[in-house]
């Protein structure tokens, strides 16, 4: 859609991912992940941590963390995923649309809440990476200068897929015959 941006999808590099299926599940469906609680494993070994929501608040206290002395309000993630081998916590939002709403004001925050995560895993080390997963809706024409936006205030977006190799993610091999998502094809 924009030259310099992201999105489309890849099944060397990723998985296609419909809106309206929880991460977890979506993992926990792939050849060779298993999703336990908020630990993510990758043929038996631990590679991500995974936090919906209130989750994160959880792992922050677990970790002697007061969110209250980095950010002043609650930020609630669609999803969360530290991904351990490159430091870093993902926050993926998951936009979807079947019909016209006001939904733009809500991808021109990104830039905001990606310095208050910032703010909020501090204490961690942690490199933090803002982005968006959203449906086909959004490659209409009136995005543009939204999606232009996204990019430029260094977050990104993708449409119906998980980009596992860039978020530093084991990608299942599959054979040629076989289906990628066979429980949640779009």
């Amino acid at each position: 859609m924009i030259k310099g941006g992201t999105g489309g999808s890849n099944t060397l590099t990723g998985l296609r991912y419909e809106a309206k299926v929880d991460l977890k599940d979506f993992l926990n469906a792939q050849k060779d992940y298993s999703v336990e609680n908020t630990k993510v494993y990758f043929k038996k070994e631990l590679v991500a941590r995974l936090f919906k929501k209130h989750e994160l608040y959880k792992f922050l206290k677990e970790n002697d963390i007061d969110w209250t002395k980095h950010i002043s309000k609650k930020l609630l993630p669609d999803n969360c995923i530290y991904v351990i081998i490159n430091n870093t916590a993902f926050i993926l939002e998951v936009k979807h649309q079947e019909v016209a709403r006001s939904v733009d004001e809500k991808l021109q925050t990104c830039d905001f809440k990606k310095k208050q995560y910032i703010k909020l895993f501090s204490e961690l080390n942690y490199r933090v990476e803002y982005c968006y997963i959203l449906d086909s809706w959004f490659k209409q024409a009136c995005y543009k200068d939204t999606l232009d936006y996204i990019i430029s205030v260094g977050c990104k977006y993708y449409f119906d897929y998980i980009p596992l190799h860039e978020l530093g993610l084991p990608v299942p091999e599959f054979d040629t015959n076989e289906e990628i998502t066979p429980s949640y094809q779009l």
